[in-house]
Formats: structure tokens, sequence, C-alpha cells
């Protein structure tokens, strides 16, 4: 698992009384860090949809493109493409 670090966050004015109205006994969250910590979570999670939202698009493009579109590739063909070098 990664490292724990520890974060110092200013809030003043709405943004304090927004995350105050979250955490507590009347928020859906018991601390502010369980609060950030979800944040957080969901901006990954939404990050990660994002992009396999991107290449399922770019998938779907590829296989809805016509059969006369496409080009046979050898092995040598793609690692040529690549700039690899074979058996590195």
């Amino acid at each position: 698992m990664g490292r724990s670090m520890t974060m110092t966050v200013r809030l003043s004015g709405p943004l304090s009384d927004f995350v105050s109205a979250n955490v507590g006994e009347n928020g859906d969250y018991e601390s502010i860090s369980e609060y950030v910590r979800d944040l957080i979570r969901r901006d990954k999670a939404r990050s990660e949809q994002e992009a396999f939202d991107r290449l399922k698009a770019e998938l779907e493009r590829a296989f809805a493109a016509p059969d006369d579109t496409y080009h046979m590739l050898t092995a040598a063909d793609v690692i040529a493409r690549s700039g690899a070098q074979p058996g590195a």
C-alpha cells in the first residue's frame, strides 16, 4: 500500500460551512478526513471512468470502420512502428 501523508487545508466562508454541514452528527461523514478521502476516491473513479470512456469510444470507432480500411500487420511491423528494439 502507498505511503500516508498529512495535509493541511484552510477553508473559510461558504466552503467551510458546506464541509461543516456534511461532517458530524447531522452530516454523512464522521470526520473531515473521511469526507476528503471520499471526495478523492470519487474524483479518482471519475477520472478512471473518463479514461475508460475515451478508450471505449476509440475502439468503437475502430470497429465501426469499413473492413477495407484495415491493414494486416506482422509483429515486426508493430515493433517498427513503436520504435522499440526487438528483444529489448
